[in-house]
């Protein structure tokens, strides 16, 4: 076949008319003009190349279809709808988690050991020998995926479209306009348990498969498991201990607990309704969707209803949910700290707004839901 285009637009039509004909030779040559053309793309070549090569993925042969779907990935960053190229990266992640699953099971079964890593070529003979092509194949490109799904799910709209939250949540918030905040999550009826179920059947499933990957391997995707457990407009409780307040706020895209820390900071101390050190504008500018870091200072404890110490390297999803609502304590920092503020994302817009301070009532029947301030369990 003499190629009719140039450049990467003709590369992905190459390559999409090889892979649907199943033509090895035709599509392994378009392969490498995929990869030697995408630094010079065009605009309009990356908006429509994404989408076309992740609707192709599920044909193209298991080794190089990782590599396809980062050039995914790397042309939503570029401005490819991220929601077209969802569900074939997505599918694909599911894939190879469940390779890399049954890898691990096979690598325990004959024999055990460290697991190898994976390096720029296909498994050995010896590693597929011992745990089928498919399984080894799963492990070996599994940093791939991750690179790829983490770039789509910078997105609000795929997080979305994942698990169906956003159709939960919104039957929830119709149902409980009107309630009390007790009632504020329950409202349409449903226990946290049920509500929890169906927003997170999708992305429940990758991330049960990816611990599962951890626990056998012994490395964590940290990447793909943050932004998996990236909340949106969720709501959150939060009791300042030191005054005895109570705020009601609603956080979305949040990667870390640094970036909610900021922001925390900036909605109580930097709008007056506590005391202590607010950050900055410029701060606060980097944990939303200005680029860079800037050096902050922590102004708080994070701490779990139980007592337990909420970790700074963890993420917003850590915090307990309490009567259908996460819930939250920040007492005084016990100790100094500073880190670059900024998004553990930073492809990924963060957000959180401060709905209310709540009635001295409400606050004091949250607080009836805590333990005692004391020496921190975490």
């Amino acid at each position: 076949m003499i190629f009719s285009k140039a450049g990467f637009g003709g590369a992905v039509a190459d390559f999409e008319a090889a892979v649907v004909a199943q033509d090895a030779k035709r599509s392994g040559k378009a392969f490498i003009r995929l990869q030697e053309t995408f630094g010079r793309a065009k605009e309009t070549e990356l908006f429509a190349g994404g989408p076309r090569l992740a609707a192709v993925l599920e044909q193209v042969p298991p080794s190089p279809r990782a590599v396809v779907a980062v050039l995914v990935g790397a042309c939503v960053e570029r401005g490819a709808d991220a929601e077209r190229c969802a569900p074939g990266v997505l599918a694909g992640l599911r894939a190879a988690l469940e390779g890399a699953v049954a890898f691990g099971e096979a690598w325990a079964a004959t024999g055990g050991g460290a697991f190898p890593v994976p390096d720029d070529g296909e498994p050995g003979e010896e590693i597929v020998e011992r745990t089928g092509f498919e399984a080894a194949v799963g492990w070996w490109t599994l940093s791939q995926w991750e690179m790829a799904a983490v770039a789509l799910l910078n997105h609000r709209a795929v997080r979305a479209g994942l698990d169906g939250a956003a159709a939960v949540r919104a039957g929830l918030d119709e149902e409980a306009a009107g309630a009390g905040l007790d009632e504020r999550a329950a409202g349409a009826g449903l226990d946290d348990a049920t509500v929890r179920g169906q927003a997170d059947s999708g992305r429940g499933e990758l991330l049960r498969l990816l611990t599962a990957v951890a626990q056998a391997s012994g490395q964590e995707l940290r990447c793909l498991s943050y932004a998996l457990r990236v909340l949106d407009d969720e709501p959150l409780v939060v009791l300042h201990r030191p005054s005895a307040t109570g705020y009601l706020l609603r956080l979305s895209g949040i990667g870390d607990n640094f970036q909610l820390h900021t922001l925390l900071a900036d909605a109580l101390i930097g709008g007056g309704h506590v005391a202590g050190r607010a950050p900055s504008p410029q701060e606060v500018a980097v944990c939303r969707e200005t680029p860079g870091q800037v050096e902050t200072a922590g102004s708080f404890e994070l701490v779990a209803p139980d007592g337990d110490r909420l970790w700074n390297e963890g993420t917003p999803a850590d915090i307990p949910v309490v009567d259908g609502v996460r819930l939250l304590v920040l007492d005084e920092p016990s100790y100094a700290r500073s880190w670059p503020a900024g998004r553990f994302f930073p492809g990924m817009r963060g957000d959180l707004i401060l709905e209310r301070a709540l009635e001295p009532e409400e606050t004091e029947r949250w607080f009836a839901r805590v333990s005692p301030a004391g020496e921190l369990t975490g």
